[in-house]
């Protein structure tokens, strides 16, 4: 069984680096130059919440070989049409492409491969490239958990298989209602990851700071309520029902749920969210399919999202250059 991490960044090298330590056998993809040399000469470095060092598979995208039959895609999604369709060319026969992207990108990949050759993966834990080679773990060890699913009726055979290399790194819930697992993912994206960049701090500064918090809350509540009012069920996050904890519709459910936010996020207070990242280096971020998925699908169903809007908005003026991160951003709230 040929397997590879197509996007291998920080979440993929880490990824990556567990699953040869622990005895799989996987090739890494990445196009920075600097960091498949980097591993190269030196191994993946995994620092943060754990450390080690591991030697790995590496190589650039023009050096990708073969089929394969199993392909994590962890690419950011601005350019899916071109990736998938490369890697579809790579991609064995019964072989299926793993999503761990976030948002929505399922239906998408599909489209180029086949609805029975796509499954989709949430990841509860974060990482940051600190340097080529180097990656910062930035959730505690015990929050490394997977969930996966598909949106097919029939999921391809090979899950089992990529159950199995995911468990490498850490415990693989396979979830029925996969779209509701997309949903709890997305609303702790689309509210920590969209403030995080907005305000070019961590998901434990966005949550600690009581003004952000309040947006926060808010665009948690308003993803609850656009899958209410679309009929999806959110399912659970590590074990951890979030809908129904930060849910309000009492002015008292509303002061619980406030003061639990910072304590829910504490296993991640260190994270830095990936757009965040882009904004740093001056690149487009993934805004589009993370806030802008809640966006697409309230209009889809008629329901208001303007807390989602407002951070697509912001995020995009801070891609122009009209804006930067900062706190200052949260007066454009009102």
């Amino acid at each position: 069984m040929r397997t590879a991490i197509y996007g291998a960044g920080s979440l993929g090298t880490i990824l990556g680096a567990f699953i040869t330590k622990n005895g799989g056998r996987i090739d890494l993809f990445n196009r920075n130059v600097n960091h498949v040399n980097a591993l190269r000469e030196k191994g993946a470095t995994v620092t943060g919440t754990l450390s080690f060092n591991q030697k790995v598979n590496v190589f650039t995208p023009d050096q990708m070989d073969g089929v394969y039959d199993i392909i994590f895609l962890m690419t950011k999604q601005l350019q899916n049409q071109e990736v998938v369709t490369f890697l579809k060319d790579h991609l064995a026969a019964d072989g299926v492409i793993v999503t761990l992207q976030n948002g929505l990108p399922e239906p998408g990949i599909s489209e180029i491969v086949g609805e029975n050759r796509v499954l989709g993966c949430t990841v509860a834990w974060g990482a940051t490239m600190k340097e080529p080679g180097v990656c910062e773990l930035t959730s505690a060890p015990d929050s490394l958990t997977f969930s996966l699913g598909s949106i097919s009726p029939s999921p391809s055979p090979r899950i089992t298989d990529v159950k199995a290399l995911l468990e490498m790194m850490g415990p693989v819930e396979i979830d029925t209602n996969f779209i509701g697992t997309r949903w709890s993912k997305l609303l702790i994206n689309a509210a920590f990851s969209g403030m995080s960049a907005v305000l070019g701090c961590t998901f434990g500064e966005a949550a600690k700071d009581r003004g952000s918090r309040k947006v926060v809350q808010a665009l948690i509540k308003e993803c609850i309520d656009v899958c209410a009012a679309g009929g999806i069920r959110i399912e659970p996050i590590q074990g951890k029902d979030v809908a129904k904890l930060l849910d309000y519709r009492t002015g008292f459910k509303k002061a619980v749920s406030f003061f639990i936010i910072p304590i829910a996020i504490r296993k991640h207070a260190l994270l830095k969210a990936s757009m965040l990242q882009d904004l740093e280096k001056g690149k487009k971020t993934e805004v589009d399919s993370i806030n802008g998925s809640v966006c697409d699908f309230g209009r889809k169903i008629g329901f208001p999202t303007p807390m989602n809007d407002k951070v697509v908005e912001i995020i995009h003026k801070i891609e122009d250059g009209v804006l930067t991160p900062s706190f200052k951003n949260l007066e454009l709230f009102g």
